[in-house]
């Protein structure tokens, strides 16, 4: 009879705890690389996987479903629930886009009032600030104006310092795209510590015209999970 009771306890615990895990949300604030058409919040942002923003060459990338994308295999691989996917192709975490552009209108730190409510949120940016070749700027951790926000260290210590004084429950975590140039790559990592952010630095991710392919979607999901187990 003991042995019984103690075994119905052990598995109330373990269905509890496995519960609790599986309630467990992830938000995410993107680029490129965590679009999906149909599956980003607002609908209103431009997709490369599944829209219209990558052209023919997004069809030439073998990702054909959002079972594919990285976060959808994260989610269902490991039991979280996504709550809000905020990706928008083509955006800077500064205010600095392309051509030198102005893109305050989609950068990250215009976007951090819309992640939802989640346990965790995931930041995959600094691709296309290395891509366009934007101001880096200095280290910059208080007192920023709009037009330090136009470069891109000022506007990532912004990000990480907003998305925290936002999300005071949340988890977050920084992930860096393998290949960037060595300023932006060693950027998020300086600001990351200051912050005590955890900075997930991918290698080896295979690529098709830029954006990962099948294969590299799977590893970005594997070295993600390896430092949201620890």
């Amino acid at each position: 009879m003991k042995r019984i009771c103690l075994l119905a306890l052990l598995m109330q615990a373990f269905f509890f705890l496995s519960s609790a895990y599986a309630q467990q949300k992830i938000s995410i604030l993107g680029d490129s690389y965590s679009t999906y058409g149909g599956y980003v919040t607002p609908s209103t942002n431009l997709c490369w996987y599944n829209g219209t923003d990558g052209g023919d060459k997004s069809d030439k990338n073998d990702v054909k479903s959002v079972e594919e994308t990285w976060w959808h295999r994260l989610a269902q691989e490991h039991g979280y629930q996504l709550d809000v996917n905020n990706s928008y192709s083509g955006s800077t975490v500064c205010c600095t886009g392309y051509r030198k552009n102005d893109y305050s209108d989609r950068a990250f730190i215009t976007r951090i009032l819309n992640l939802g409510n989640p346990d965790i949120i995931l930041v995959f940016g600094g691709t296309n600030d290395s891509w366009a070749g934007v101001p880096i700027g200095e280290f910059q951790y208080a007192d920023w104006t709009k037009k330090d926000l136009y470069r891109f260290r000022p506007a990532f210590a912004y990000l990480l310092d907003a998305l925290i004084r936002l999300y005071p429950s949340a988890t977050i975590y920084s992930i860096t795209n393998s290949e960037l140039s060595a300023e932006v790559t060693n950027s998020m990592d300086e600001i990351c510590r200051h912050y005590q952010i955890t900075n997930i630095r991918l290698h080896d991710i295979e690529k098709q015209w830029g954006h990962p392919s099948v294969k590299g979607m799977e590893s970005i999901c594997e070295q993600v999970w390896e430092a949201l187990k620890r």
